[in-house]
């Protein structure tokens, strides 16, 4: 395992201080008295907050697109993509809750990066959405409006960063099974 850099520990704290307090009210200042430096300090590893905001935001965009790109082109029924797409949701939210928060409520604070941003995200979206009409057309989903089928399982999916970290015995696993589980299959007995 990769040991953490400094620069990794000041994007963490700060993902992390952007869950707990937004990213329009935490200070330099803040995150600097949060790790126990001075302020000027922080200016050796990072440029600025919204350099951290990008480091953050755009780091895991990046890695949903590498795992979307990786899933549509398999050779995989479409249960099996949508079961891939679950797991990589459950994976990156795991190991990075903060940094999920980040993405989910202060994705619109970037500046110089928000166009590349939207562009992975609705990309991701776009493909999600193939992967789903590919499903319907196919029969092994019920013909349904698939915007509403996205918008569920990403509604959920989504908000795993709230959730997560309540759980303490958390197993990513039985996670995935079980989201696979009632996204997929339903409710019904």
């Amino acid at each position: 395992m990769k040991q953490e850099t400094r620069k990794d520990e000041i994007v963490n704290t700060a993902a992390k201080l952007f869950k707990e307090k937004g990213y329009s009210a935490v200070t330099m200042r803040d995150l600097a008295t949060t790790m126990g430096i001075k302020a000027a300090s922080l200016y050796n590893h990072i440029s600025s907050k919204q350099d951290l905001l990008k480091t953050i935001i755009i780091s895991i965009a990046e890695e949903f697109t590498n795992g979307m790109d990786a899933i549509i082109n398999s050779e995989v029924s479409t249960i099996s993509k949508l079961k891939e797409i679950i797991n990589l949701h459950v994976a990156i939210t795991a190991n990075n809750t903060s940094g999920m928060a980040s993405l989910n409520n202060d994705w619109m604070h970037l500046e110089e990066q928000l166009d590349y941003y939207l562009k992975l995200r609705t990309d991701y979206e776009n493909n999600f959405l193939t992967i789903i009409k590919e499903g319907i057309s196919n029969s092994e989903i019920k013909a349904n409006n698939p915007e509403i089928i996205m918008f569920s399982m990403l509604t959920t999916l989504r908000s795993l960063y709230l959730w997560i970290p309540k759980k303490e015995d958390l197993n990513t696993s039985d996670l995935s099974n079980s989201l696979n589980d009632v996204l997929i299959h339903g409710i019904n007995k």
